[in-house]
């Protein structure tokens, strides 16, 4: 059993549908109303959600993006490369790690309704990092857009659409 493998069962994570695996640790007991948040999401919300993440070099976490602010914070393992697309369409490329003297960040927030992918920088090697969703996650306000309709917003971008996306 490989490292990831044990942290997977420790944990008791399962398969995300945009790559890796999770296992949601928190949710708020409070909630707001609708009419309380931007017009991208319906129904109540909990005022905040936080997940564990778990990805290995042999996967992806795919484009997607959620109608919310989602920070991750890095635990263990190897860096990430998380990779943001702006709604405008501006292309961004941050590391998140601890290794601090390299630029790396342990946390950084992507901002609502931007598309994020992410993937481990070491071949063999695995990363632990948590997520906090304010107002809390919920999957209606999770999109997996196919690969050809992120091209097709995002031309200058089809190198690592194509990397990042599965279909």
């Amino acid at each position: 059993m490989t490292e990831a493998e044990k942290i997977a069962k420790l944990l008791d994570m399962q398969p995300h549908p945009e790559g890796g695996f999770f296992k949601e640790t928190y949710r708020s007991e409070g909630s707001i109303d609708e009419a309380d948040l931007n017009n991208h999401i319906t129904g109540r919300r909990n005022y905040c959600t936080g997940i564990y993440f778990l990805l290995t070099s042999g996967s992806f976490s795919a484009f997607h993006r959620i109608n919310q602010d989602e920070m991750w914070h890095f635990y263990k393992g190897s860096s990430l490369n998380l990779h943001v697309i702006s709604e405008d369409g501006t292309y961004s490329k941050i590391i998140i790690g601890n290794d601090l003297e390299k630029g790396e960040v342990p946390q950084f927030t992507v901002k609502a309704r931007d598309w994020f992918a992410s993937e481990v920088i070491d071949n063999g090697d695995y990363a632990l990092v948590g997520c906090t969703v304010s107002p809390g996650f919920d999957f209606r306000d999770f999109e997996l857009p196919k690969r050809e309709t992120l091209i097709s917003k995002f031309p200058e971008h089809q190198e690592i659409i194509t990397k990042l996306t599965r279909v």
